[in-house]
């Protein structure tokens, strides 16, 4: 088996491990309605995306 010929320094091992992190998913208004959204995805309380009715919602 292959085995590391010198030990790897903390700032190498934590440098790769930067990226493995969880993400916060980022959360703007509905221009229409101002419910919570994320961008690029179509309103769930009223349908609109980009200024327009994409999708029909029920009413409550």
């Amino acid at each position: 088996m292959a085995v590391p010929k010198r030990k790897k320094s903390k700032a190498k091992i934590r440098t790769r491990r930067a990226c493995i992190k969880a993400r916060v998913m980022t959360i703007k208004n509905c221009p229409q309605c101002g419910a919570p959204q994320e961008p690029h995805r179509v309103c769930r309380s009223c349908g609109y995306y980009r200024g327009r009715q994409v999708v029909s919602v029920k009413a409550d």
